[in-house]
């Protein structure tokens, strides 16, 4: 996995709560634990755009629902700034729900992406509709 150029905050806690913006069947997503993140005692686990976490499936078809599943933040609300210093921020939390292999299990990807996770995940590029 390639490492990231930008400068990522991790804004969004375990517990989060985030749209899942591919067509799984999946609708809404709850974060329950962050992967390779090896932190300080008590410390919450935080997540930001391109980490990759288990989520459970809270809202979506009745076969999805109430599964954990591997993903991958695709979007965030607090801007994260670029070795250029652009600035760059979304309107909403998005997750992308990924295999063993870092490849999505959906067919296509709703909304944009930005260029970090498009050098990192392939696969979710190529499914993007618009990478910003």
């Amino acid at each position: 996995m390639k490492a990231m150029q930008a400068k990522i905050p991790r804004a969004l806690a375990t517990g989060s709560r985030m749209v899942c913006s591919d067509n799984t069947g999946a609708r809404l997503v709850e974060v329950v634990s962050v992967d390779r993140y090896h932190g300080v005692r008590r410390r919450q686990p935080c997540l930001g755009i391109g980490d990759v976490a288990t989520v459970s499936v809270k809202k979506g078809t009745p076969d999805m629902r109430r599964k954990l599943e591997k993903a991958v933040v695709i979007r965030q609300k607090k801007e994260i700034r670029r070795p250029n210093g652009v600035r760059l921020s979304f309107e909403d939390n998005a997750m992308v729900l990924i295999n063993d292999r870092g490849e999505p299990k959906g067919t296509e990807i709703k909304g944009a992406v930005p260029r970090e996770i498009a050098e990192r995940f392939p696969k979710i590029a190529s499914m993007a509709t618009t990478i910003v």
